[in-house]
């Protein structure tokens, strides 16, 4: 894995920085009756303002600077002028940005007002594995180790709260640069002791995905839509973060 210096570690924390207040914003505007394409519209005029290009837009031909997933989509939801938003909602935003060559990339999961005791755990879940994996960044572990993380850190919150949650299957985190996706692939579970050695300046996407079934999962005939086969809902956190000598570092944060 490429080991980020210093100096190019601030530039991808200026990129993420520009994400979180793009998130920051859809989660403002994100109320009953809006609707995901305006929330796109919003990302994308707060990631320009700042300067920085959205990485999403036009990627492999994709339309919009963020992806919007509601209830049973996973990801790669397609902002529309169509779907506005209910009361009970539970909502993934995807987000990416590119300022002066370095990418950022985070997502966030919340209600729409009140969310059901099962949503609520849902989503609480996610961002605590998520927590797993980002505290498993450190000096000396190898990729798999990350995945056992967050693997573990699911299992622990079935615990807490008492009901199983499904690890979407075939998805997972990635390495990030200078492109959006590189090398290597992060699963969300596995076995630990595998992979490419973390050393400081090394740089993930981190981003589990849990629904309240199963883990599989079906494309829409937009090519690009990703939703639950069993009509569950999913939940998907993210943050960019780098291993660093003093502990993991998340670049993605305002």
């Amino acid at each position: 894995m490429p080991q980020r210096s210093a100096a190019e570690l601030e530039a991808m924390a200026a990129a993420g920085a520009v994400v979180a207040t793009a998130l920051q914003a859809v989660r403002a505007a994100a109320v009953a009756g809006a609707s995901t394409l305006g929330l796109d519209e919003i990302a994308e005029a707060v990631i320009r303002q700042a300067g920085a290009t959205p990485s999403f837009l036009g990627y492999h031909g994709y339309p919009a600077s963020i992806c919007a997933s509601v209830n049973d989509r996973v990801v790669h939801g397609i902002p529309s002028a169509a779907e506005l938003l209910a009361p009970g909602d539970l909502v993934s935003i995807d987000c990416g940005a590119v300022l002066d060559g370095w990418h950022g990339d985070a997502a966030i999961t919340f209600g729409v007002d009140a969310l059901d005791p099962a949503d609520e755990a849902l989503c609480a879940a996610t961002k605590e594995s998520l927590e797993a994996g980002i505290a498993a960044m450190i000096p000396g572990n190898r990729l798999t180790d990350v995945s056992h993380a967050i693997e573990t850190g699911t299992r622990a919150a079935e615990a807490r709260y008492g009901r199983p949650f499904g690890i979407v299957e075939g998805y997972g985190g990635h390495g990030i640069g200078r492109q959006m996706h590189l090398d290597p692939f992060l699963p969300n579970e596995g076995a630990p002791g595998r992979g490419p050695l973390l050393a400081a300046g090394s740089v993930l996407a981190i981003e589990p995905m849990l629904t309240l079934g199963r883990g599989k999962t079906v494309i829409l005939d937009d090519d690009w839509t990703v939703t639950t086969t069993d009509g569950s809902r999913a939940a998907h956190w993210e943050h960019t973060v780098a291993v660093t000598d003093s502990g993991p570092r998340i670049l993605t944060l305002n």
